[in-house]
């Protein structure tokens, strides 16, 4: 989902992984298709596609994940896709 951004650079999204098992659950739980697994071990591929909406730090048994959800304006973007007036954000 490369077209949905809201600030380069600003999503609090941190990936440990050192702690990380390879599971693959935040692969699977994140809608944008942010984290992968690669060499069995996650991956950040898209880290301004991330809109902290947590689900891949809430759906990691080992807490290698850490992000502050709602932080990135998560709704202003969800709103903003589904073409909502006043979909902006941040005050």
């Amino acid at each position: 989902m490369k077209d949905f951004r809201y600030l380069s650079g600003g999503s609090t999204l941190v990936l440990d992984r050192d702690v990380c098992t390879g599971c693959g659950m935040c692969e699977m739980v994140c809608p944008h298709g942010v984290l992968t697994v690669e060499k069995k071990k996650a991956a950040v591929v898209d880290h301004d596609g991330c809109m902290e909406c947590g689900a891949c730090a809430n759906n990691c048994p080992v807490g290698a994940i850490r992000v502050s959800p709602g932080v990135g304006c998560a709704a202003a973007i969800i709103n903003a896709w589904l073409g909502k007036e006043g979909a902006a954000c941040c005050g």
